[in-house]
């Protein structure tokens, strides 16, 4: 009996922690940012008259090519995520996961969710699969070589939204543009300033994310991120132009920008860990926001 009652306590433990070990291979977290993206803008262009099954199959489906690109992207750079303390508990990297076992997860969530977005139409279902290699196989091998990386991962990053316009629309419209530039931009100052923290991580495993030359923290990230929270503002500016926008939510989101335009001034002036942090934390709050108001201003 007590062998038996070991037995299931063992297939249990086991059970555990291979569910945490998926959810470490997807990046759970970051996939549940990405998916919220994908489905605010999907209820933004139909206005708050969201389908439930649409909605559901927009979810499923981007977490499994979101899920698939974070698995490759473990497997690629597994020798170096070693080295990091951040990321030296990875299942990939322990060997609690076998790389042929990821590769085969990864395969199988990018199949499923690459034809789960193509039953909306072919559109969603190509950009999908663009999301998936340009993060897997282009973003992922040049974070080693140059800190223009940032900006091609911000591609693959930002168009989860316009996947869920295209689910919808069938069509890449002005709106899709415009909540694509708008996560574009956000992801700048967002992963500056968690390149700022992780600065020392980074560097250990031949990371050099940070703007400014040779990758150094100084000036250059508060000031460049600064720019960004601007540009920002411009691209709701353009929206409200179109008239995609109304009134109020222009205000409100250019409020939030040049607020969060002034914690990354903060950044430029002190160059310190303090104020990367306080960037980084209002970047957590900033992108949910905006897509909040967003839906608001459309319902």
């Amino acid at each position: 009996m007590q062998r038996d009652e070991a037995k299931r306590v063992s297939i249990f433990a086991g059970l555990i922690q291979g569910i945490a070990d998926f959810g470490l291979l997807v990046k759970f977290k970051l996939t549940l940012l990405v998916l919220f993206s994908a489905v605010m803008s999907y209820a933004i262009v139909c206005e708050g008259n969201v389908s439930l099954p649409a909605m559901l199959l927009l979810t499923v489906g981007g977490f499994f090519v979101t899920g698939a690109a974070n698995a490759l992207n473990q497997v690629l750079e597994r020798d170096y995520d070693r080295l990091m303390p951040r990321t030296a508990n990875r299942p990939v990297v322990t060997g609690r996961m076998s790389v042929s076992t990821a590769v085969l997860l990864a395969g199988l969530m990018a199949l499923l969710g690459i034809s789960m977005l193509t039953v909306f139409n072919v559109l969603a279902g190509f950009l999908g699969t663009l999301s998936f290699i340009s993060y897997a196989f282009v973003y992922t091998p040049l974070k080693r070589s140059t800190p223009l990386s940032v900006a091609v991962g911000a591609i693959p990053g930002a168009l989860p939204l316009i996947i869920g316009c295209v689910a919808y629309e069938q069509t890449i419209s002005p709106m899709a543009w415009l909540l694509f530039g708008l996560q574009f931009l956000w992801q700048f100052p967002h992963f500056w300033a968690v390149a700022w923290l992780a600065d020392d991580d980074y560097k250990k495993a031949g990371f050099y994310l940070l703007p400014s030359k040779n990758g150094v923290k100084d000036s250059t990230t508060g000031l460049l991120s600064f720019v960004f929270c601007l540009l920002m503002v411009g691209n709701v500016g353009i929206g409200y132009w179109l008239g995609y926008v109304g009134l109020v939510a222009f205000l409100v989101l250019s409020a939030l920008n040049i607020w969060w335009a002034w914690k990354c001034w903060i950044l430029y002036k002190t160059c310190s860990r303090e104020a990367a942090r306080t960037q980084m934390f209002f970047s957590f709050a900033h992108l949910p926001l905006s897509l909040i108001v967003l839906l608001l201003d459309k319902i």
